[in-house]
């Protein structure tokens, strides 16, 4: 992205933590825009429910560990700070899996070993640098609270689309009418790698047009 559509996608007079809240939601979002974090799109979004329960527990992991970052930003050592990323979204990693076996255990067996890769996702480990690391708390949570919504968003949008056309229903409601013949192909993995593709061009034709 230039550095003029950089000025016209930020509000005038808007102040840095809107503003990177702002651009988290769609301009920079970490699945249509930037391609991050790709492999819990293409394996959680078959159903609504897990996708949105991926995206809530990757959200809380993001604002967790880019509030903690930025708190101790000015003790971070270069040579060290690869590591403390890692420790500090580890532990936030392992609470939202804890909790997630406590109080909704038929989502933390569905997701199985996606949770704990959440450790590995280069959405967090991103922002904990490009914005953690720089910027002061509140900017930061802004940034993670954009980050991980638009992330949601994504899941959720590919998880819609898959399970209206794999199961003529979306969380246990049935959509579409009784003649519609489901696609099977949306429940594989070949399903999520369409609706990626077909979701992804929209979002370019979009920009293009804009």
């Amino acid at each position: 992205m230039s550095a003029e559509e950089n000025i016209k996608l930020k509000p005038a007079g808007a102040p840095e933590a809107l503003t990177h809240f702002v651009r988290g939601l769609w301009q920079e979002n970490a699945i249509f825009r930037q391609m991050l974090g790709m492999c819990p799109v293409l394996a959680v979004t078959a159903q609504l429910q897990p996708a949105l329960t991926m995206g809530a527990a990757t959200t809380f992991v993001l604002v967790c560990s880019n509030v903690v970052v930025s708190l101790m930003r000015n003790l971070l050592q270069g040579h060290l700070r690869i590591l403390m990323f890692t420790l500090t979204i580890a532990t936030f990693v392992t609470i939202a899996d804890l909790l997630l076996q406590a109080f909704l255990p038929d989502m933390s067996e569905a997701l199985g070993a996606y949770v704990p890769l959440i450790i590995v996702n280069c959405l967090i480990i991103g922002r904990a640098e490009a914005c953690g690391s720089r910027k002061p708390v509140t900017t930061s949570l802004c940034d993670a609270l954009g980050m991980g919504i638009g992330f949601t968003f994504g899941l959720c949008v590919l998880a819609c689309v898959r399970e209206i056309l794999a199961d003529g229903a979306l969380w246990g409601h049935q959509i579409m009418p009784d003649a519609f013949v489901c696609w099977n192909v949306m429940k594989l993995p070949a399903g999520a790698f369409i609706t990626l593709g077909i979701l992804l061009g929209l979002s370019n034709h979009f920009f293009k047009k804009k």
